[in-house]
């Protein structure tokens, strides 16, 4: 088993370049380019240190056995889990909400080793991706609070109020996700074996050489289409 690249030894970008796109593209963008973030990134860091700064333990929660990334299917599992509790509640009527309350607490339970390996793959991470890391971060412990408070009303027989807030909690876990998935698909953050980068197929991790204006170069011989 070769070992993982780290995204780490690729340069901070302060801030993208502007280069239009839909307006959910402009946000994230936006977002990238906030200094302000690079506070919140380092207070994280060394909350999340026992598991970024161990060698041994981060490469395990990277998947260096799997061969890539395991923080993303393992999303899979609370997200289906409180998804499903939702879909309870709204159409599997009285007699299925204590199977939705034991559905919510399975998600918390898993939430925990899916958290770990999303801080493993943080950790290898530069400016801008680490900004964005930070607030999906965020959003991600927002939600699991708003979804922690929804079991913990359900165990005290509120049922109304913790479906209530279950349904805010998802909403920004929605939000979060959608964070998560640029990171994995727009900005190619997840660890890999070295093989991978070796077989011909890629991806290649690099940035851009800025041109001698201070920009970056034209897209405009980008093979990929539309």
């Amino acid at each position: 088993m070769t070992s993982l690249p780290s995204r780490s030894s690729l340069p901070d970008v302060s801030s993208p370049t502007p280069s239009g796109g839909s307006p959910l593209v402009r946000a994230v963008q936006a977002l990238e380019g906030t200094a302000a973030l690079d506070t919140v990134a380092g207070v994280l860091s060394r909350l999340s240190a026992p598991v970024t700064r161990p060698r041994a333990v981060r490469e395990l929660l990277q998947g260096r056995g799997a061969g890539h990334a395991l923080h993303p299917p393992l999303t899979d599992l609370p997200v289906g889990l409180w998804a499903s509790a939702v879909v309870l509640d709204l159409v599997g009527g009285e007699g299925s909400r204590e199977a939705a309350r034991r559905l919510l607490g399975a998600g918390l339970l898993s939430a925990v080793p899916t958290a770990a390996t999303g801080f493993a793959e943080w950790h290898a991470t530069s400016n801008p991706e680490r900004r964005v890391g930070a607030v999906h971060a965020l959003l991600n412990t927002t939600a699991l609070g708003m979804l922690g408070a929804s079991w913990a009303a359900r165990t005290r027989g509120r049922h109304g109020t913790g479906v209530a807030t279950a349904l805010a909690g998802m909403a920004v876990a929605t939000g979060s996700a959608y964070l998560g998935g640029h990171l994995a698909t727009a900005r190619k953050v997840g660890t890999r074996d070295a093989a991978f980068e070796r077989d011909g197929v890629g991806p290649v991790l690099s940035r851009p050489v800025p041109t001698a204006t201070g920009g970056l170069p034209s897209q405009s011989d980008d093979p990929v289409t539309d």
